[in-house]
């Protein structure tokens, strides 16, 4: 459906209570496995195709929104969609339900719990990479029919595929997203363009201008007092939070920053902090998540399950605060006319992300022989052609795995 640009469609009528966005979220915290990029497509399908609480246009506006802003973007994603789904607290509900599974593992892999080893296990783990290149193939499929629909966005999102891919660097991705944007400024003001749902965000731009505000304070003001007032868990609290604060994108890319802030100082060992991150490998849910491992196993007060608890809050701490103080001004901006047709090009270089990551790490990390291929392609028709619900796909994919790790060995 199309309306005349600057003319948005009205909000739906939602309602929602936290412990439904609760109990959503949990679940796509125990089967949204793939990392970042992945649990964009988890997120479309569970949130936008299946229960329809914003309409694809709005989703994608909002994923190009968090790939801009400071933090782990899917978290935000998340967190912003339970916002608008049942306010405050149905954001509260939505990060703790997609956070507390990976969480809880990384904490008890702190104390020892061990991780999956041997042949089975390894099988395991790689039928679950291949149900990721099904998951993110599904959302570039899904998103390209959507937001692609023509050759000037089509072709916005093949360059930007192939910048992200010839560069290979993180700061490309914002980068090209800004490409996007501009090119669809030139590109995309023809008469017609699709409105964007509006959201109805329950933050008023003055909450908004205070989460701003203490976004940065937090940023200048913690350094300051870790130097002034060596307060036990001060310190912990600064490292983690300014890590969360200067990363972009989310995922793999934070994790030279956590290793400066624990490793360099001697907090964890380097040993310690690899086998953290191969354990973190093979969860669901995001990656920032490794925090709790990390904030569990530090040299520095508190430690154990307060150091875990303490560490967690304080990673996702400044990119929920930056969307948060984002989210009020966000309508006003993209209802415009330039906007619109700069969203519509950055829309299409969302896209193009989507596809360059579907081809690398996804695919290039997960598909090895002839028979991955087959199990990744096999994913990817029942998602897309028999609508069968993820969870199965990712059960199916996992004992795939394991079966064909078992003949090979």
């Amino acid at each position: 459906m199309t309306a005349s640009v600057g003319c948005p469609t009205e909000p739906r009528v939602r309602e929602g209570s936290p412990v439904e966005v609760f109990l959503t979220f949990l679940k796509l915290g125990l089967t949204a496995f793939g990392g970042p990029v992945a649990h964009v497509g988890y997120f479309r399908e569970e949130l936008v195709v299946r229960r329809r609480w914003v309409d694809d246009v709005a989703y994608t506006d909002l994923v190009a929104l968090c790939q801009f802003l400071p933090g782990p973007a899917s978290s935000q994603v998340g967190f912003s969609m339970g916002l608008i789904r049942a306010g405050y607290w149905g954001a509260v509900a939505a990060w703790t339900g997609f956070t507390l599974p990976s969480a809880a593992f990384m904490t008890a892999f702190a104390w020892g719990a061990g991780s999956l080893s041997g042949t089975a296990g390894t099988g395991l783990m790689h039928g679950l990479k291949l149900v990721a290149v099904a998951i993110v193939g599904q959302a570039v499929w899904g998103m390209a029919r959507t937001l692609c629909p023509d050759p000037q966005r089509a072709a916005i999102g093949a360059l930007v595929a192939a910048l992200i891919l010839w560069s290979g660097s993180s700061l490309s991705q914002i980068g090209a997203i800004a490409f996007g944007g501009v090119i669809g400024l030139w590109l995309c003001r023809g008469p017609g363009a699709q409105a964007a749902e509006l959201l109805r965000v329950p933050v008023s731009r003055r909450a908004g201008g205070i989460a701003l505000c203490a976004f940065f304070l937090l940023l200048v003001g913690l350094p300051l007092l870790r130097a002034a007032a060596p307060v036990p868990g001060v310190a912990l609290v600064e490292a983690f939070y300014h890590a969360g604060a200067l990363v972009f994108g989310g995922g793999h890319v934070v994790l030279p920053l956590l290793r400066d802030a624990v490793v360099s100082p001697g907090w964890v060992s380097n040993g310690a902090f690899l086998a953290g991150y191969g354990a973190a490998q093979a969860l669901p849910g995001p990656l920032f998540t490794f925090a709790a491992y990390l904030g569990a196993v530090s040299s520095p007060a508190p430690h154990g399950l307060v150091g875990a608890a303490v560490a967690l809050v304080a990673i996702f701490l400044p990119g929920i605060l930056v969307v948060t103080g984002t989210l009020p001004f966000w309508d006003t901006l993209r209802s415009r006319r330039d906007a619109q047709a700069m969203m519509q090009g950055i829309n299409a270089a969302v896209v193009g992300l989507l596809a360059a990551a579907l081809y690398s790490p996804v695919w290039t990390g997960a598909v090895v022989t002839a028979r991955d291929a087959g199990v990744a392609i096999a994913g990817f028709v029942l998602l897309t052609a028999w609508r069968t619900p993820p969870i199965v796909v990712v059960a199916a994919g996992a004992m795939t795995g394991i079966a064909l790790s078992m003949v090979a060995s």
